[in-house]
């Protein structure tokens, strides 16, 4: 690992999903889904916001704690890009990019978790 949470790949991954996640919602077909689109900006951010705060955490433990709050803000995600796909914001070419990218990053997560949790 990095010496800081900037340096973890998960987080630099969390981070472009987010600018993705904001760039999507920032279309002209979500502005009337305003809650929706609150929702997935919020999950999207949540999910690099508590990789960061558990890595400043003072214990692995904490991080992992962390880490699994993260990674129910991703699943979050996915679930909101779900239901947007099902209203027919954006397309199926669209949906399967942004929820492979969600679903990767929950499984470098996963994969985190069981790294940090072993180094006890």
């Amino acid at each position: 690992m990095g010496k800081t949470f900037e340096e973890l790949i998960i987080w630099q991954k969390a981070r472009e999903l987010a600018n993705q996640i904001f760039a999507l919602t920032g279309r002209q077909s979500f502005s009337k889904y305003r809650s929706l689109n609150d929702q997935m900006q919020r999950a999207a951010v949540s999910v690099m916001a508590n990789i960061a705060e558990g890595y400043e955490r003072s214990s692995q433990a904490e991080f992992a704690r962390f880490l699994f709050i993260a990674k129910g803000s991703c699943g979050e995600l996915r679930s909101h890009l779900v239901i947007a796909h099902d209203q027919k914001i954006f397309d199926d070419h669209l949906y399967q990019g942004l929820s492979q990218r969600a679903f990767g990053l929950s499984a470098m997560i996963s994969r985190m978790i069981a790294k940090v949790k072993n180094k006890k």
